[in-house]
């Protein structure tokens, strides 16, 4: 048989192909081990590499980015100015590792889309030897990133609940989604730590303290992966870090910033949510790119920390290898230096593992090991997944309810509408989420605009501001319709995005809503803001909607690619807020944005500021329901609000040298705190009882304390723990999150807190460049906020200096009881 390499390395034959390979001729097992459920994961894929032919286990190393057909036919490949063209009739007799985003890479119809899935799916199992199907993976960001499917709040927003459990919940309601109509992976959860808050991917961060990172994104994780999904953990790891926050710039920091606060919430997601998937980051630390840092990817990830899940490339992130980084060579150096490294799928499609890789291995400089070490991973995965079960049916679950008699699906214009990615059930936890998210920064005393049913609205509003009735405004830039549906502007959006201005005219009935923009998000226009400023001399209150505009590379004030060269408000949103602060009428600044911004003279001056973190399709009810009361506020800030525009990079994780000081005109105070945010009642905190204020370096303190609702509305307060070290050995920041702990409270009603602290929570990265607890004296602060500490209980450890590793506690634990309304 007379054979040639394809673009991908694979031998084409002369002559038709099918069930029987190219290169040998070989046909199709019927049957064989890697069958049989009743074998480990890895054992059925022992089995089959024992029977592969070389491009046959290359092709399972790499994705193809397609989209799926709105007619219902196939999906075809996607053309990427990045990538080469990809012809799947020369793939797929060798087989395929996974589909790239066929419901996120242009609008169809979410039936018709499963649909066209599961009938590539059908051609791709018949077209390889061994029956293999495809992997098929989406982004999950901000809900599943699908036409129609529900949009919701930005991770910073999840960040700005508090509340782990109700993340778990949300994401696993995306994983059912998703896994509905034929996908297994979500590129999601986001685990990076926000450190200069000028980088435009702020939005798809939890926020800047590692702990917060790590608990929230651990029980994303939790929750997609019961759903049956594969989790992703990104950016691994220091992508947040960049120069000066220029999105993909490089990354300096020191060994002990890398362990103590980038590394932490992937150690937890780790160890605690048996999650599937990792992927590296696009930068270089210390001049190594992660693609390519063996000691990242093996050494700590597998080997210390144990994951046996799949490495996957960020997009084109291993051909960056030599366009960007310039390390290697060549696409064939840059494939075997990141499968060396521990990279086992090249995404989004195939450029540097298909002919490269196999010409290197062919001239012996790679060996064909770490293919076999990396198909195992993958194989293995499908084996759990289901995909190498003999009884595989490419139908997801969505379809089965919408086949005729004989199960067959139907046509797709019948399928059309069939299946509902956004229920009522879902937008009634996007609500719940947006509704927790919502932080309320200030307020002298307007909010709640309804205290009581007996308190009137005010009679006219004026809803002001260029995200006041922009319905994409609660849209960060992984959601569907800013990340797809923009470049389709003649489809529908899918979805309901109520505005602004429409929510307060459903929440304020009895009130005059009138609105005027004022202004653009970015536009340098400022002729609208005199109108603007008319309207606010002739109503009784304004809500001022300031904030961002989510886009891609350049095309938005947030999201991937849209960094900010200080933190001032977008275009001229800024002389907007200061003209109308100058009428006199209460203004009201409710921000919809990606990142915190710099507000001046309305931190002094506005009559409130409430802060939503590109909040999701229910995002403005959220809103406008915490304006008129109906809910009560509960976020909190999951990233400082700055006080000035230039004072980054800065966070709350800074040492003394770090703070505001005598040598140096820069003052890096925030205007609000990390944790910072206000309710609508009054709580107490007190009765600290330390009931083991010493504890040996092994062993843990024991305290409590009571918070009481004093006010007269019900209300959420937020425990928030922070660590302060007074004396270590290396420069430690002045204080840092270990636990937190929110409490639901009616009026008058108490709750007695008890707090177990492990001494291994103290641990940092010493000198010597391990993980240590030191003796000594510490502060545990009991805190509404970073900035604002309630309680402080005073604790000594004690013995020996002790090292740590991964197995040490993480979390402290809380027990709550609730007192009844006698005690004092």
């Amino acid at each position: 048989m007379t054979t040639n390499m394809d673009s991908t390395g694979a031998p084409t034959a002369a002559g038709p192909t099918g069930p029987r390979t190219p290169d040998t001729g070989a046909e199709r097992p019927r049957t064989g081990p890697w069958h049989d459920p009743g074998l480990s994961p890895e054992a059925r894929a022992d089995a089959l590499i024992a029977v592969m032919t070389l491009p046959e286990k290359i092709h399972q190393l790499f994705g193809v980015w397609v989209g799926a057909s709105d007619e219902g036919g196939e999906v075809a490949p996607f053309q990427h100015d990045m990538e080469d063209s990809v012809a799947l009739d020369d793939l797929l007799p060798y087989g395929l590792g996974q589909l790239t985003r066929p419901f996120g890479t242009a609008p169809v119809d979410p039936a018709v889309g499963a649909l066209s899935l599961a009938r590539t799916q059908e051609r791709i199992v018949r077209a390889n030897r061994f029956g293999i199907p495809a992997l098929a993976h989406e982004e999950c960001l901000a809900g599943f990133a699908a036409w129609g499917a529900t949009a919701y709040p930005v991770p910073l927003s999840w960040g700005a609940t508090f509340h782990p459990e109700l993340v778990r919940e949300m994401a696993a309601a995306i994983g059912r989604d998703m896994l509905s109509v034929g996908v297994h992976q979500g590129l999601a959860p986001v685990l990076d730590v926000v450190r200069d808050a000028r980088w435009g991917r702020v939005e798809e961060t939890v926020g800047e303290d590692p702990y917060l990172v790590g608990t929230v994104t651990t029980a994303y994780v939790r929750g997609l992966e019961s759903a049956g999904i594969v989790a992703t953990l990104k950016h691994f790891a220091g992508y947040s870090a960049s120069r000066s926050g220029r999105n993909l710039a490089p990354v300096s920091m020191g060994t002990r910033e890398r362990a103590d606060v980038i590394l932490p919430p992937f150690e937890m997601a780790v160890r605690e949510s048996g999650v599937g998937s990792v992927m590296h980051a696009y930068t270089d630390t210390d001049g190594v790119p992660s693609a390519a840092d063996a000691e990242l990817l093996t050494g700590l990830l597998r080997d210390t920390w144990g994951f046996d899940g799949t490495v996957v490339a960020d997009y084109f992130g291993i051909a960056f290898l030599k366009t960007l980084h310039g390390v290697v060579g060549s696409y064939g150096e840059a494939a075997g230096a990141a499968l060396g490294a521990g990279v086992d799928v090249e995404l989004p499609t195939v450029k540097t593992f298909g002919a490269p890789l196999a010409d290197e291995i062919a001239a012996g400089r790679v060996p064909e090991e770490l293919v076999d070490r990396a198909v195992r991973r993958v194989l293995a995965q499908k084996a759990r997944l289901g995909l190498l079960d003999a009884d595989f049916r490419p139908l997801p679950p969505a379809l089965d309810a919408v086949t005729g008699k004989d199960g067959v699906p139907a046509g797709p214009h019948e399928l059309r509408g069939a299946i509902r990615l956004d229920t009522g059930a879902n937008r009634e936890l996007a609500r719940r989420v947006a509704e927790e998210a919502v932080v309320l920064l200030s307020n002298d005393g307007t909010l709640p605009l309804t205290a009581g049913s007996s308190v009137e609205a005010p009679a006219r509003i004026a809803v002001i501001g260029p995200n006041a009735d922009a319905p994409t405004a609660v849209l960060g830039c992984y959601s569907f319709p800013v990340h797809v549906g923009s470049r389709h502007p003649d489809v529908p959006v899918g979805i309901e995005l109520p505005t602004l201005r429409e929510a307060c005219v459903e929440e304020f009935p009895h009130s005059e809503i009138v609105s005027v923009p004022g202004t653009d998000v970015d536009g340098s226009d400022t002729s609208g803001i005199e109108e603007a400023v008319e309207l606010a001399g002739d109503v009784d209150l304004v809500i001022l909607a300031l904030g961002d505009r989510a886009g891609l590379f350049g095309r938005g004030t947030s999201g991937e690619g849209c960094d900010a060269p200080d933190l001032v408000l977008p275009g001229v949103q800024r002389q907007l807020l200061d003209a109308l602060l100058d009428t006199g009428t209460p203004v009201v600044v409710a921000l919809l944005a990606g990142r915190p911004y710099a507000l001046g003279r309305a931190v002094r001056e506005a009559a409130a500021i409430v802060q939503a973190f590109f909040p999701g399709e229910e995002g403005t009810r959220a809103i406008a329901s915490l304006l008129s009361g109906r809910t009560e506020p509960s976020g909190r800030l999951p990233v400082s609000v700055p006080a000035a525009p230039g004072s980054q990079p800065s966070t709350y994780l800074a040492a003394r040298l770090g703070l505001a000081g005598e040598v140096s005109s820069v003052d890096p105070t925030p205007a609000f705190g990390f944790g910072h945010g206000l309710t609508y009642t009054e709580f107490a905190w007190g009765d600290l009882d330390v009931e083991n204020g010493r504890a040996p370096t092994e062993g843990a303190f024991a305290l409590s304390c009571t918070v009481r609702n004093t006010g007269d509305r019900k209300g959420t307060e937020v425990l928030q723990v922070y660590l302060h070290d007074p004396v270590a050995s290396v420069v430690q920041p002045v204080r840092r999150l270990i636990g937190y702990v929110r409490l639901d409270l009616d009026p008058g009603r108490a709750a007695r807190v008890r707090m177990t602290v492990p001494a291994d929570l103290a641990a940092f990265t010493g000198r010597g460049g391990h993980r240590v607890v030191e003796p000594g004296d510490l502060e545990l602060r009991l805190s509404a906020s970073s900035t604002d500490p309630r309680l402080t209980a005073r604790v000594t450890l004690t013995g020996p200096v002790r090292t740590v590793d991964h197995t040490r506690r993480l979390h402290m634990e809380f027990v709550t009881e609730a007192l009844p309304d006698t005690c004092p």
